[in-house]
């Protein structure tokens, strides 16, 4: 199967299961997918695809169900719930990136399968997991407070579309700006650095304007629990 179709069943599936746990569990599902999907995605992020003739990395779905989340909690539960889930998120990835180091200092047994694998995963260089968790609490902190202003501005129930697309593309960008430029610094030339970017929030941008017809499904639906 082509990776175009994957990658768009990926992305329907992505965040079809976010708004289930939404409808199943309320706002505690979307903090728990929050958690979760933040750790995911920097684990996909390993992996290079070439997709509608683009070579990127796997992760810009799952990171963008993040984005979609929160949205979902300003919309329907107010700012402060929307920031919470923010520290949430942070707080889980350096606690897995922390506890993934000791897991790694432990001497493996000489039948042991595993260390040499999850070395090469979670042996991170310091200034890729600095720039990631830099650009994930700044940028999703910046789109709280924009998705908030946005509320203010674009109030009607019609112009959901326009808080949720417009405070993700900015939010998405610095994101890209933040981590490519801390993660990748002196590894490539500007040209190529510049592309990299490029490319990056390209399909970001894509996967922002893709999640609109889930958020306007998410306001309709009336959690289980809260």
């Amino acid at each position: 199967m082509p990776n175009e179709i994957i990658w768009i069943i990926f992305l329907v599936v992505n965040f079809s299961m976010l708004l289930l746990f939404y409808r199943l569990f309320g706002k505690t599902g979307l903090f728990v997918w929050i958690g979760f999907s933040t750790v995911v995605a920097n684990l996909q992020v390993i992996k290079l695809v070439e997709i509608f003739g683009l070579v990127a990395t796997l992760g810009n779905i799952m990171y963008g169900t993040v984005f979609l989340a929160t949205d979902i909690l300003n919309e329907k539960h107010g700012k402060k719930e929307a920031r919470k889930a923010v520290w949430f998120g942070f707080c889980s990835l350096l606690a897995t990136t922390i506890i993934m180091q000791f897991v790694l200092a432990f001497q493996p047994h000489q039948d042991d399968m595993a260390h040499e694998h999850l070395s090469f995963i979670f042996e991170l260089l310091p200034q890729v997991v600095i720039g990631s968790l830099l650009a994930y609490l700044i940028s999703q902190l910046l789109d709280v407070q924009i998705y908030a202003f946005f509320k203010k501005v674009f109030h009607k129930p019609s112009q959901l579309w326009m808080r949720n697309s417009f405070s993700t593309a900015i939010s998405q960008f610095v994101d890209t700006v933040i981590f490519c430029s801390i993660a990748f610094y002196g590894w490539y030339e500007f040209d190529v650095w510049l592309q990299i970017l490029m490319t990056t929030y390209v399909i970001k941008f894509i996967v922002a304007a893709l999640d609109t017809p889930f958020i306007y499904i998410a306001r309709m639906i009336k959690p289980n629990t809260d």
